[in-house]
């Protein structure tokens, strides 16, 4: 096993990049051994695919690129990726080859004066002859091709490194090198439709196989994106269209080549974003389309721990808890004694530790938890944190009074930004000190957690009505509780005891309450308990996540009853509120969740034109459902 400091490139010598020459089927048989490499990275032999990538990788850009995909894998990339990217600049730079000046201002016509949904070019003008008798038109050469896709990876892949510091400046990094990374993709995407149906006579099919990985990865991310992040990036000059990243991104796993593994990963890393963030939108439409991609990476990769993981997460969805726990057992093993041995079991503990607590198995959750904030992973507060409600939740209040004690040292420990789940847990246990944690009876923080992270939709339906009768039982404290206190002021007069205040442990429990029943598909028993809260906001005082998150589940709610047009509108007016915990995360959740409303409005629309139509109606306005 070899340290994350290995993964660098060693005596580059920018001046000395050399440019390529070679023809696409030479460059096909050069590039052979990083598809080899590409291969023992997905069958879990790093050591032998790192050596494959070290061996050319401070002369040529696709093989410093494979060390860049394997360093992305465990978010440590920046530097060698940056590396990579240098070096395809140089090679583009250094080739004698130039666009021609016509071909330039038909490219910036094309992209930036047309601006179309896809935002590559439209208008790609004719291939141009070469003015000698007997030649055929001319194109950039394919290894000027090869060096800007794999340019552009480099800027995509660092782009999504800086999306997940979930910060405004990496927002801002971010759209840059998305822009980067599309200015490149757009010119080879020209330079392939003037090809023609030629293109493989002048293009290595890698290349080809890299453009679809980059536009379709590219419309995938940007369509996950919530809005106001959109308008960080609005300098993009295109929308996204998550039908196009599909399809692109299928055609690059059907190639076979270099990216193929990459790309499925893709397509398994953006399905268990859409059934994860919003299971009750997608995991219906999305599980057999997951399953199906997941079965076709395994055919070559049985072994992966990549897509072992995958699997894991996929089979949570599917509410088979024991089998996920499996997947993520055996995703750990598979990587034993390897590079990225620590950094899966990492993973996979922290994914079972979550679904023994979906199971309410709060011991064994508790363990997990415990070693992972032992060794530092992720965020040893939130880790902490999550063993000291696993305590509360076993009933075991000294020892979970202890664990919440520690969070504040560990999140002073930190030495980066605070994150947002560290700040949440702050404010958590600092709500818990102002009573001294004497009011731990009315709050159930286990359950809390799940509720934050849309959990309850993966729990069977015996853990839910567990959870059920827990949440009533505690809210039947908070009843004798102020009752107890409002019958001292009808004995007392002027009593020193201010009136009794659990509006925010009420509103909390009210909304857990909600989300379990929307997750039991009782749709009609949450309007009463979603309503007090929306009745009583202002009220609302400490726990601020608690009325966009009722938005939410409102909108869960009247999706499951039918009502698309509410469902929008409470989504809509979730995103209006601002400044509170887990923000970005309810912001993704919520775009994902309106994108689908106007997918379903879109097809609803269709196919009432198409019954019209087939029936020789005249055509009518259609009313759009959403």
């Amino acid at each position: 096993m070899f340290r994350d400091n290995a993964i660098s490139i060693q005596g580059v010598d920018l001046k000395a990049i050399q440019q390529n020459t070679l023809g696409p089927r030479e460059q096909e048989e050069v590039d052979a051994p990083v598809c080899e490499g590409m291969y023992y990275l997905f069958d879990n032999k790093f050591m032998q695919a790192k050596a494959i990538f070290q061996s050319k990788a401070n002369v040529d850009p696709l093989y410093s690129l494979g060390l860049g995909a394997m360093a992305f894998i465990k978010a440590i990339a920046t530097g060698t990726l940056a590396t990579a990217y240098s070096i395809a600049k140089a090679q583009i730079k250094n080739a004698p080859y130039k666009r021609p000046f016509k071909d330039s201002v038909s490219y910036y016509l094309s992209t930036v004066l047309n601006r179309n949904t896809s935002g590559l070019p439209s208008n790609t003008a004719p291939a141009t002859q070469s003015g000698y008798p007997g030649e055929g038109p001319t194109f950039l050469p394919n290894g000027i091709l090869r060096a800007h896709v794999i340019k552009a990876e480099c800027c995509l892949l660092i782009s999504i490194l800086q999306l997940s510091q979930e910060s405004i400046m990496g927002y801002v990094r971010c759209g840059i090198n998305i822009r980067r990374a599309y200015n490149s993709y757009s010119i080879v995407w020209q330079e392939y439709k003037r090809m023609g149906q030629q293109f493989t006579k002048h293009m290595d099919r890698d290349t080809v196989s890299a453009i679809q990985f980059g536009i379709g990865a590219v419309h995938l991310l940007l369509s996950s994106m919530p809005a106001k992040i959109l308008k960080i990036l609005s300098t993009l000059g295109f929308q996204s269209n998550r039908q196009l990243g599909f399809a692109l991104l299928k055609l690059c796993v059907e190639g076979g080549g270099i990216r193929a593994p990459l790309a499925s990963l893709t397509l398994l890393s953006y399905y268990s974003i859409l059934t994860s963030f919003a299971p009750q939108i997608y995991a219906k439409d999305l599980v057999s389309s997951a399953i199906e991609c997941l079965m076709n990476a395994q055919r070559k990769h049985p072994s992966s721990c990549f897509f072992l993981f995958f699997a894991a997460r996929i089979s949570r969805v599917a509410r088979n808890l024991p089998l996920s726990n499996q997947s993520f057992t055996f995703a750990a093993e598979s990587s034993q004694g390897e590079w990225a041995e620590v950094a899966m079991r990492q993973m996979s503990d922290y994914e079972i530790g979550f679904n023994l607590a979906l199971q309410l198995d709060w011991e064994g959750a508790a363990t997990y938890f415990e070693q992972l904030c032992e060794e530092g992973y992720w965020s040893p507060a939130f880790s902490k944190y999550f063993v000291g409600a696993c305590r509360e939740m076993l009933g075991q209040r000294t020892e979970g009074i202890l664990a919440f004690a520690e969070v504040p040292t560990l999140v002073k420990e930190k030495q980066a930004r605070t994150t947002y789940v560290d700040a949440h847990v702050l404010k958590k246990v600092s709500f818990f000190q102002r009573s001294g944690y004497q009011d731990m009876d009315l709050s159930l923080p286990g359950l809390e957690i799940l509720l934050v992270w849309n959990a309850f939709v993966q729990m069977e339906p015996d853990a839910l009505e567990n959870c059920m009768i827990l949440v009533e039982r505690t809210l039947e404290r908070i009843y004798e509780r102020e009752k107890l206190e409002y019958s001292i002021r009808v004995k007392e007069l002027v009593p020193d005891t201010t009136p009794p205040d659990y509006y925010d442990q009420r509103a909390v429990l009210l909304l857990t309450k909600a989300a379990i029943l929307n997750a039991l598909e009782r749709y009609h028993d949450t309007i009463a308990h979603l309503n007090w809260i929306m009745d009583h906001k202002e009220y609302i005082k400490h726990e601020t996540w608690v009325v966009p998150f009722t938005y939410w589940e409102a909108g869960v709610t009247s999706w499951g009853l039918g009502d698309l047009r509410k469902s929008r509108k409470l989504w809509q007016m979730a995103l209006t509120c601002t400044k509170y915990d887990f923000e970005y995360r309810m912001a993704v959740r919520l775009s994902l969740a309106l994108a689908k409303c106007d997918e379903t409005g879109i097809r609803v629309r269709d196919e009432q034109i198409k019954g019209m139509t087939s029936h020789g109606r005249k055509r009518m306005p259609i009313k759009d459902p959403c």
